[in-house]
C-alpha cells in the first residue's frame, strides 16, 4: 500500500459526517453508522502509515491512563501500543497503590489523573450493572472538571470492556471480517453464528457475545444466537439487536442447538459466557466478600456447564457450515480441548487450522483503539491525518 492509497482513504474519511470530538467510546450502538465506518477508516489509515514507515504521532506529549480492574493480555497491550503509536505516554492506574484504597471518590480520582491526560482506557467487566455505570461516572466527573476550569481539556474514555459491551474487541472483529470478505458491504446477508460453548470456568462476562451481535446487526447480517436454555444475555441488548437487525435488512434468530446455528454459517464465534441470572446473583456476593457463597455459586454453575460439554466447536460441527469452510473467530484466549483444558470451547485441530486467522483478528485492536482516541480528540481528523502524511516523518529512522 502506498501513500496514494492512504490519501484515498483520507478522502473517504473527509466525506463522513461524524461528531465524535469530546465524546467517549463506550457502546458501539451509541455511534452512528458513519462514525463506525470512520473508526474503521482511521484504523486502516494508521495501520497503513505504520506499514509505510510514516509516523502517525499526533501528540508531542501527554498521558494515557490505563485502568484495568480485571485481568487482560491482548487489550492491555493493544491500549499501550495504540497510545504509543499516537505519541502518548501510558501510565497504569493501580487502584491498590492509589488513594482509592483509602476512600478517594471517583470524582476526585478522575480529576487528579487528568491534568495532562488525553485518553483514559477502562476495563470494568466483573460486576453486572456496574462497569458501564462506572465508566459514565468517570466521564461525568471529567465534564465537571472541564466546566469548572480545573482540567484544561477533556480526556476521551475508551471502553476496554464493560459488563455490557467490549467495543474494542467487536470493532477489531469486524474490521477483520471486512478485510477477510473484501469490504463492510460484503457482510450483508452473511450468516454469523454467535454460539455459547462449554468452558470449565463459570464467570466469563456477557460483553463479548453482546458486542458481537450488537455490531453484526448494523451490517445486515443474518445472526443466529445459540445457547442452552438458561444461558441468556442481557434482555435489553438482545431486544436492541433485534431492532437493529430489522432496520439494516438482516435477521436475528435464537436456537438452543449449536448444530442448528452452524448450518451453512459463513462465520462461527463459539465463546463461553456465564448465564445472565448467575452474573446477577454473583454481584452481591462479590460486594460482600462472601467466599462461601461464591464457592457455592461456582460449584452450581460448573455443574450446570458440565451438562453441555457437547457444545464444542469440533471438526464435525465445522462440516455443517457453508462449504465446511466457515471462518472461525474468537476473542482469545480460547479454551482448547486437550491443550489449555481437558474439554473446552474448541477442538485443538480446529483452533490450529484457524490460529493465524485469530491472531490477525486480534492484530486490528491496537489500530481500532488508536482510531477511537484520535476521533475523540481531534475536530478535523481527515485534515490532521493529511498533515501527518504530508510531514513524511519516518517512524523508524
Amino acid at each position: 500500500m502506498d501513500t496514494s492509497t492512504i490519501r484515498s482513504m483520507i478522502e473517504q474519511l473527509r466525506s463522513k459526517r461524524i461528531a465524535m470530538l469530546g465524546k467517549d467510546f463506550l457502546l458501539t450502538w451509541e455511534k452512528s453508522p458513519e462514525e463506525i465506518e470512520a473508526t474503521f477508516l482511521v484504523a486502516d489509515i494508521l495501520r497503513a502509515m505504520r506499514e509505510q514507515n510514516i509516523s502517525p504521532r499526533a501528540f508531542d506529549s501527554g498521558i494515557a491512563v490505563s485502568n484495568f480492574r480485571d485481568n487482560s493480555t491482548r487489550t492491555r497491550f493493544s491500549f499501550a501500543s495504540a497510545c504509543d503509536l499516537l505519541g502518548l505516554y501510558v501510565q497504569d492506574l493501580d487502584e491498590g497503590k492509589s488513594q482509592i484504597a483509602h476512600g478517594e471518590t471517583v470524582r476526585e480520582t478522575a480529576n487528579m489523573i487528568s491534568f495532562l491526560t488525553e485518553a483514559i482506557g477502562i476495563r470494568d467487566d466483573m460486576y453486572l450493572g456496574e462497569g458501564d455505570r462506572y465508566q459514565r461516572e468517570v466521564g461525568k466527573a471529567l465534564d465537571d472538571g472541564v466546566a469548572a476550569g480545573v482540567l484544561p481539556s477533556r480526556p476521551t474514555i475508551v471502553n476496554l470492556q464493560s459488563d455490557i459491551d467490549h467495543p474494542t474487541q467487536s470493532m477489531a472483529d469486524f474490521l477483520h471480517l471486512a478485510h477477510y470478505f473484501g469490504g463492510l458491504d460484503k457482510l450483508k446477508g452473511k450468516k454469523i453464528a454467535m454460539s455459547w460453548a462449554y468452558s470449565p470456568s463459570y464467570g466469563k462476562p456477557l460483553s463479548v457475545p453482546q458486542g458481537v451481535i450488537g455490531l453484526a446487526s448494523r451490517f445486515g447480517m443474518d445472526i443466529v444466537l445459540a445457547h442452552p436454555k438458561g444461558y441468556d444475555l442481557i434482555p435489553e441488548v438482545v431486544e436492541m439487536t433485534k431492532r437493529q437487525a430489522a432496520a439494516s435488512g438482516g435477521s436475528f434468530t435464537y436456537t438452543d442447538s449449536m448444530d442448528e446455528a452452524f448450518k451453512v454459517a459463513d462465520i462461527v464465534y463459539p465463546k463461553s459466557w456465564a448465564p445472565y441470572d448467575v452474573m446477577l446473583r454473583r454481584v452481591p456476593l462479590l460486594h460482600a466478600g462472601d467466599k462461601d457463597g461464591l464457592k457455592a455459586l461456582e460449584k452450581e454453575a460448573l455443574a450446570n456447564n458440565a451438562k453441555f460439554k457437547d457444545w464444542e466447536c469440533t471438526e464435525e460441527k465445522m462440516k455443517l457450515t457453508k462449504g465446511g469452510k466457515a471462518l472461525y473467530m474468537h476473542c482469545l484466549p480460547a479454551d482448547i480441548s486437550g491443550v489449555s483444558c481437558e474439554a473446552g470451547e474448541v477442538a485443538a485441530s480446529v483452533f490450529d487450522r484457524y490460529r493465524d486467522d485469530t491472531y490477525r483478528e486480534a492484530s486490528y485492536k491496537p489500530y481500532i483503539i488508536a482510531a477511537m482516541i484520535l476521533l475523540g480528540k481531534f475536530d478535523r481528523p481527515a485534515e490532521l491525518l493529511d498533515r501527518l502524511v504530508a510531514r513524511t516523518k519516518p517512524r523508524v529512522f
